[in-house]
């Protein structure tokens, strides 16, 4: 609690909350039931938090406890069905009907569930370690008087300020307080959530960011009202109390518990959700019952040799109970060896419906060794063998990483050998996820030299020479006269006529400039300058933009230095031929989100011009420009479309100058819908959006390569020949995938293609008229059509050998699904 005081409870508050809390549950909100948190930052201890009772920041994931291990445990054991048949059969053994001991019975049956209940436990307790480790993790947290100390994750209280350093996780779900950066920005890692390898930009608010040192959290106070816990990764909707001001939260200032700090030295959070409040606890699901294909299979191999016991035991106490009742004849024995006087009721002819009953349970007794028990303990010691194996397999062991093959549990071994389907994304999985700045297209004329590698796959699917193929940047790396050669990452671009600031002699030399400059301004990349080289080197939230950072930085527009309220250049000047600073007033950023598909940042250059800086999808860029040059619109279309077919990813470059009157409205919206708190605040900040993105003026387009990863196409040709079948999805045009197909081997020459798409003229004809029927009815007809055209393409296939390709749009796939 800060400076050690306590707030004082007033009754008026306590109804307050409570009011407030019914009312905000009724409201829906995204991710939940409303904005019934109330957190107290800097005073976990105060008496409001505490009556609170929110959760300790303590998790476990384990599936059993010391008090549920062994009935849960024996329950799953006794689900297999074998086990289930020789437990009755034990119970049976203690009758007098058994034909042997009860202890040859019950020790097999121990010894088999007890040794699966030790390798279950086994596991469970390095789960257990797991959790041990994590919850026993320090962190630094504000202790009193800006002292800060170090505590186990699990101490944790809500409303804790804690300090974490680069290369650390977050121990909680924290609210971004402050950072290393002057502006509260860091680089977040969100791979263990999920698995994306991009970093992600958190910026905490511009009213805290100045608390970057220990002692001044000595009196920080502030309140936070936010959602309820959910499992909305991507959503956070909340708003905070400070210095008798309010300001609207959202998941740019949310930093997830299991992602990691990069590329930031320090940063200072304020706890909001702990333990199994925090989002990735909501995600979690308890351990499931894993059970392998083999083990249900044995299952239906137990249910066959049951039934043959239970057959040959039936039928043989029919037979008995038929003999026993006929053995009397004239009140002697027939088989009077048997010694009928005797006789108990397991054989007695004047009770022969018992004694053919007893004789059934006796036979399925004697019969139960025909069904192999020992076959589980079998496959138990062959599984713990086999992830052995897989822990010490050294082809597994990833270097890069220092990280061996970790096998957390051997119930699934068998399932690695009977995958038949394998669904995989492109970016970051059959490519690098490293971007290439190699063409561009500026004022309707293209640029770049090099040669893509879906090009030279196409070259040698079509058996052409590709006449640049020599200047790849594999094999050309672009380096000033003098220099020794030094491959620059995220820049693989070459054309005498761009290069080395010979744009300025180009007929269109002003759009060139204005495109490079755009470049170097629309985006939220970060400048990290080495003090000893004074070397600039950059950290992105995505590499595209850090590849056009760089393309410009190489192309004569350097961006060295970036505050909240303005961006710094080196920009080549065209008429001094010398690199000059300038210094643009940063005053608005729009950012890109999947509904968007765009970004535009709102500048002010040195001679008062306001600009509007914007790129995005040709989609949605296109129907923006303004009507005043056709002929570079269709030069820049017909480009980006060959960027596309070569497997490159494309973005629409524009800008437009605004004058202050229509700057000031648009500002006035837009703050007022970047500062409410509602569910529908990215609508409201859209449609301030909508008011200044129209009627831009075209620069041209980008062209960035993601390489495909190092074997890839051996890979996917190995696993196609071993029969699996390989679905990719991506975001590219159908084209485009079907090059890319070709260039990762995962479509081949003789490979016939069955295609489902919806772009075709007569839906786009009617999704013009905007006749949502009529699309939805053409659509379906359209679909049904060429599923029936595939079929008859595969009836008529001459047999295993030919392969087939299915390529199906997204359009095509919501409607089939």
């Amino acid at each position: 609690m800060a400076g050690g005081r306590r707030r004082k409870l007033l009754l008026s508050k306590i109804y307050s909350f409570r009011c407030g809390k019914a009312s905000l549950q009724e409201d829906p909100r995204i991710g939940g039931l409303g904005f019934s948190r109330v957190v107290y930052c800097n005073e976990p201890e105060s008496f409001e938090s505490s009556i609170r009772n929110y959760g300790t920041n303590y998790v476990r994931t384990t599936k059993y406890t010391f008090a549920t291990f062994f009935p849960k445990s024996l329950f799953e054991q006794f689900r297999r069905v074998a086990n289930f048949f020789f437990l009755i059969v034990g119970i049976l053994a203690f009758t007098p009907l058994a034909p042997y001991t009860a202890v040859s019975a019950i020790i097999p049956l121990v010894i088999v569930v007890g040794l699966s209940m030790i390798k279950e436990g086994i596991e469970d307790w390095r789960r257990m370690m797991q959790d041990i480790e994590v919850n026993s993790r320090k962190v630094k947290v504000h202790k009193h008087n800006g002292v800060f100390g170090y505590t186990e994750w699990k101490n944790l209280r809500v409303g804790d300020i804690v300090k974490v350093e680069k290369d650390e996780f977050f121990p909680a779900d924290l609210l971004l307080l402050s950072s290393s950066y002057e502006d509260a920005i860091c680089y977040v890692e969100t791979m263990n959530l999920d698995g994306e390898t991009n970093l992600k930009l958190k910026q905490g608010l511009e009213a805290t960011s100045g608390y970057c040192t220990d002692l001044s959290f000595r009196d920080f106070e502030a309140s936070v009202k936010c959602e309820d816990p959910n499992a909305h990764l991507y959503s956070f909707v909340g708003s905070m109390e400070f210095e008798a001001n309010q300001y609207s939260l959202s998941p740019r200032q949310l930093l997830l518990r299991g992602s990691k700090l990069r590329n930031t030295d320090y940063i200072y959070g304020a706890v909001l959700f702990t333990g199994h409040d925090t989002k990735v606890m909501q995600n979690a699901t308890d351990p499931p019952s894993k059970r392998s294909k083999i083990e249900k299979k044995m299952d239906r191999i137990i249910y066959l040799l049951f039934s043959m016991v239970f057959s040959m035991s039936l039928v043989g106490s029919i037979c008995f109970g038929i003999w026993t009742k006929n053995d009397l004849e004239n009140g002697r024995m027939k088989r009077w060896y048997l010694r009928p006087d005797r006789s108990t009721i397991f054989f007695d002819p004047k009770r022969a419906p018992a004694a053919a009953i007893y004789h059934f349970l006796t036979g399925l007794m004697l019969f139960n060794y025909f069904i192999p028990i020992s076959l589980y303990v079998s496959i138990e010691i062959v599984k713990i063998l086999q992830s052995t194996f897989i822990n010490l397999d050294i082809q597994m062991y990833y270097e890069e990483a220092d990280k061996p093959a970790r096998a957390r549990t051997s119930n699934l071994n068998e399932e690695l050998g009977q995958v038949d389907t394998i669904l995989s994304d492109k970016t970051g999985t059959l490519t690098c996820n490293e971007m290439e700045f190699i063409k561009c297209s500026i004022a309707g004329t293209a640029y770049g030299r090099n040669v893509t590698e879906v090009e030279r796959a196409m070259g040698r699917r079509n058996g052409l020479p590709l006449a640049n193929d020599k200047l790849n940047g594999r094999d050309h790396i672009y380096s000033s006269p003098g220099t020794e050669p030094q491959r620059i990452k995220g820049f693989n671009f070459y054309d005498e006529r761009i290069v080395s600031g010979n744009w300025v002699k180009e007929p269109h030399a002003d759009v060139i400039q204005n495109f490079f400059r755009l470049l170097a301004l629309c985006h939220m990349v970060i400048p990290e300058v080495e003090h000893r080289t004074g070397k600039v080197s950059y950290e992105a939230e995505s590499p595209d933009e850090a590849a056009f950072v760089v393309a410009a930085r190489e192309l004569g527009f350097e961006f060295y230095k970036r505050t909240q309220k303005s961006i710094s250049l080196y920009e080549l000047d065209p008429v001094s031929k010398m690199k000059v600073e300038r210094v643009y007033q940063l005053l608005n950023v729009l950012e890109f989100n999947t509904s968007r598909k765009r970004m535009s940042v709102v500048v002010r250059d040195e001679e008062g011009k306001i600009l509007l800086l914007c790129k995005g999808s040709d989609s949605v860029m296109f129907e923006r420009l303004s009507n005043d040059n056709n002929d570079l619109e269709k030069n820049t279309r017909d480009h980006v479309h060959e960027y596309a077919d070569a497997g490159l990813r494309t973005l629409v470059l524009a800008y437009r100058e605004l004058d202050e009157e229509e700057y000031c409205k648009f500002n006035k919206k837009f703050n007022e819908a970047k500062n409410s708190v509602s569910a529908d605040r990215d609508a409201l900040i859209a449609e301030a959006a909508e008011m200044i993105e129209n009627k831009l003026t075209l620069l041209g387009a980008t062209a960035v390569e993601d390489k495909l990863q190092n074997g890839v196409p051996d890979c996917i040709l190995k696993l196609a020949q071993a029969g699996i079948k390989i679905w990719v999805l991506t975001g590219d045009k159908m084209e485009t995938a079907i090059n890319i197909g070709f260039a990762c081997s995962l479509l081949r020459q003789g490979m016939k293609q069955i295609i489902i798409s919806l772009e075709t003229p007569d839906i786009q004809a009617l999704e013009k008229l905007h006749d949502k029927a009529a699309i939805a009815k053409a659509s379906k007809e359209r679909v049904n059509q060429q599923i029936k055209e595939g079929m008859k393409l595969l009836e008529k296939s001459s047999g295993a050998s030919e392969e087939f390709a299915l390529i199906i749009d997204g359009k095509s796939l919501r409607k089939i699904t």
